[in-house]
């Protein structure tokens, strides 16, 4: 079901108006899009295939697409029939499924800890080491053949030096993820022998061990007992469980559904018949149950060029064999470059009935059939990310356009970009796979979007703490702040009634601010119809906003509300149609990410009048306060600031006070206001810590000066207040007349020694005075 097209958007463009170019793969250029049907667009996206957990590649994958397909519905007011995949049958998860069930199994018909299954789990870890952590290891270090379970510490202990690890992880980038689990297996071994010479054999401890080497044990159990599971209920639940999973996490990330979900699985007679066709054309043949695409006959025949979109990725036999699949099985074709339409299934594998024996799809061919059984033999748009365009891109195009004996297949290749983790490649390998599930954890559905807006669409994304907290955090506060300052003062305006004090409020800046909406209007526009370039439409708010806020400031009491709030629209309808939030379009705002327990209140609608009510009954607290200045009164100032700062806080409403004694009232989650109050109540107790230690300091500088003066004049130049002998003889107030060898003082010294007992009279008298005082 195609989009309500909104009232901002344009489906009739004016003819100075510039045209929507996209960037097409087919042609590695940003061309003119042109609808095949008028304002119909037929756009397939190639899907998820459904075997674990979501995983931040797929965020950025469908996130993009996401905000693609809101631009072209949305903004530009075409009418787009969205079709997804899902694959759910492939060999990813067929291997998965079939491992994972073995494993389930083999731990269900374990009742106890014993020998025999150490020898079991000790065995497979042997086959592991020599088939995946041999790979990685340098040849002085490969243990000898029987000797790995002796040489496993050396190794343990080599794999700690860094370099060492890099060493390896350049033969097998896998090699620290393949380490990693043989090592884990390693220590629950050494742990379950000491078990077992304890005798300590519960089912527990069986399953523990079981747990930890599942890694190694899923793979030896499939060689052994692979071809026994035939029940097609378990690769199906496996893929059942993982798409349920993945729509989860869309939606958390406000992705929405396509109009059309097609499944590999719903259309298997329809692959049979198109394989057939393929054959009938002269571009498949048979070998022993398969069927592969023939790529040199399709090359060589006029009018088709095979691997459009990658020319120069046609014999990278890693990628081919890649995309042929782990199960696959190439003996009898007659090119490198061919690759399976239809696979002959072997024991373990589910199968369905084909002119060729019990087989399955090839991955290439699913979406081939699926898009044309709703599209034909043409579409606007085939999106996906840049790691699916070849070979499984050029794969599809090639046996469409075998079948229809057409080309193009697709109009508009749009590919995604790459996304790198703090600069690497996501792999489990290198620890930075995160789930969808684990980021949304850490940051909101929102801020992610917004850091993917920040980036070209088909450009390589870093995602990265910095980019998240830095730019991300700094635009989404700047427009939560600007959008909040924009409701409190529609709020006051309705509360404070017209202005009828004869101005003109429309003067020079609002005509500025008006003519700057339409500019940036164009500019917005202009930027979307450069291949979808959200950066610079991003940075065209950006801006549009710091403009206003500078018209608010500048203007005070004169400025006119109706100017701010058609920016204000504008901006929030913008921002809701890439995704960011929900809400009716003349709602000023993106929408807020209610909580789940929030429901579908609209908590501002609802207490804003209530608000007002008590803001209005604070600011005649206020006024009346201040304008008495009486004792009494400062406690209802007292109040009122209670009201502000404690009260309201946890209700999420800010009060600004501002120069006129009236309040904005503001809507602030609760969670900003207390972090805010409490880094100013902080900041509060540090000045008034630092003033009550320099108090603190000053009343000890006082007191050690009284307890200089504690001694009385004329017993001060006697000991024990001097040293033993320093003077000789002394007068009646204490002054000393010899010193401590008879001899008279000259005039120096009778000089200062009657200036310092004039400085200790005085001292003394102030101590005298305080201790009279009782002072401690």
């Amino acid at each position: 079901m195609a989009v309500q097209q909104p009232p901002w958007s344009m489906p009739s463009r004016q003819a100075d108006e510039p045209v929507l170019k996209v960037y097409n793969s087919l042609t590695r250029t940003k061309t003119e899009f042109v609808a095949g049907s008028g304002r119909h667009v037929k756009w397939y996206n190639c899907g998820p295939t459904v075997y674990d957990a979501s995983h931040m590649g797929h965020a950025r994958n469908y996130v993009t697409q996401d905000v693609l397909r809101r631009i072209v519905t949305d903004y530009f007011g075409y009418d787009v029939h969205f079709v997804m995949n899902i694959t759910d049958i492939d060999d990813k998860i067929i291997l998965r499924a079939r491992q994972t069930h073995l494993v389930d199994k083999f731990r269900a018909d374990t009742a106890h800890l014993s020998r025999e299954l150490l020898d079991t789990v000790r065995v497979a870890w042997i086959q592991y080491i020599e088939s995946n952590v041999d790979k990685g290891l340098p040849e002085e270090d490969k243990p000898a053949q029987g000797k790995e379970w002796e040489a496993w510490p050396r190794l343990a202990i080599q794999f700690k030096d860094k370099t060492w690890k890099q060493e390896c992880l350049k033969r097998n980038e896998k090699f620290e993820m393949h380490f990693s689990a043989a090592n884990r297996a390693h220590v629950a071994l050494e742990a379950a022998e000491e078990l077992l010479r304890s005798g300590r054999t519960s089912q527990e401890h069986a399953h523990a061990l079981i747990n930890d080497a599942k890694d190694i044990l899923a793979i030896s159990l499939d060689k052994q007992h692979g071809r026994t599971v035939t029940d097609h209920s378990i690769f199906r639940s496996l893929s059942a469980y993982w798409e349920a999973d993945f729509f989860k996490d869309m939606r958390r990330l406000r992705v929405r559904d396509p109009d059309t979900l097609t499944r590999v699985t719903e259309y298997v007679p329809e692959i049979v018949s198109f394989v057939e066709g393929i054959v009938k054309n002269g571009y498949g043949y048979a070998v022993d149950g398969s069927v592969y695409f023939d790529t040199r006959a399709f090359d060589k025949a006029d009018g088709h060029d095979y691997a459009k979109l990658e020319p120069w990725s046609k014999g990278n036999r890693e990628l081919l064999e890649e995309g042929e699949g782990a199960l696959s099985i190439a003996s009898g074709r007659r090119s490198s470059a061919d690759f399976a339409l239809w696979k002959a299934s072997k024991p373990g594998e589910p199968s369905w009935p084909s002119p060729w024996g019990p087989g399955r799809p090839g991955w290439h061919i699913e979406c081939s059939v699926m898009a044309s059984a709703i599209f034909g033999d043409n579409m606007d748009i085939h999106s996906g990310g840049i790691d699916l365009a070849f070979p499984h891109h050029d794969n599809e195009m090639a046996q469409s356009e075998a079948y229809h004996n057409c080309s193009p297949w697709v109009n508009y290749f749009i590919h995604t970009g790459h996304l790198h983790i703090e600069g690497l490649k996501m792999s489990k390998s290198l620890k930075n796979f995160i789930t969808i599930d684990e980021i949304l954890q850490k940051y909101t559905a929102r801020q992610l979007r917004l850091a993917f807006l920040t980036q070209l669409w088909n450009a390589k994304v870093d995602f990265s703490e910095s980019l998240m907290t830095g730019e991300v955090r700094t635009l989404e506060t700047a427009l939560n702040n600007f959008f909040t300052t924009i409701k409190a003062l529609v709020g006051q305006s309705e509360a404070d009634g017209p202005q009828l004090d004869g101005k003109n409020r429309f003067g020079s800046a609002e005509r500025e601010l008006t003519n700057g909406l339409h500019q940036s209007q164009a500019a917005f526009r202009a930027a979307l119809c450069d291949s979808f370039n959200t950066p610079e439409a991003l940075n065209v708010i950006r801006e549009l906003v710091s403009r206003t806020n500078v018209y608010i400031n500048s203007r005070g009491k004169d400025l006119d509300v109706a100017v701010v709030v058609r920016v204000a629209r504008w901006v929030g309808q913008m921002l809701r149609m890439f995704g960011l939030g929900e809400g009716e379009t003349s709602e000023i705002g993106w929408g807020q990410e209610r909580d789940p327990g929030e429901g579908s209140v609209n908590r501002e609608e609802t207490l804003m009048p209530y608000l007002r009510t008590l803001s209005s009954f604070r600011d005649g607290v206020r006024k009346l306060a201040i304008a008495k200045g009486d004792g009494a009164l400062k406690e209802i100032l007292a109040l009122s600031d209670k009201l502000r700062n404690v009260d309201l806080v946890p209700l999420g409403v800010a009060l600004d006070d501002q120069e006129d004694g009236k309040a904005l009232v503001k809507f602030v989650p609760p969670a900003e206001l207390i972090k805010a109050r409490d880094e100013k109540r902080a900041q509060a107790e540090a000045k008034a810590a630092q003033k009550a230690a320099a108090v603190e300091a000053e009343r000890q500088k006082r007191l050690k000066k009284l307890e200089k003066g504690s001694v009385a004049p004329q017993d001060m130049f006697k000991p024990p207040n001097v040293s033993e002998g320093a003077y000789g003889s002394w007068d009646e107030n204490g002054l000393p007349l010899t010193d401590g060898e008879g001899k008279e003082l000259s005039k120096n010294q009778t000089k200062k020694v009657q200036k310092d007992w004039t400085a200790q009279k005085k001292l003394h008298e102030d101590f005298l005075a305080w201790q009279q005082a009782g002072q401690a």
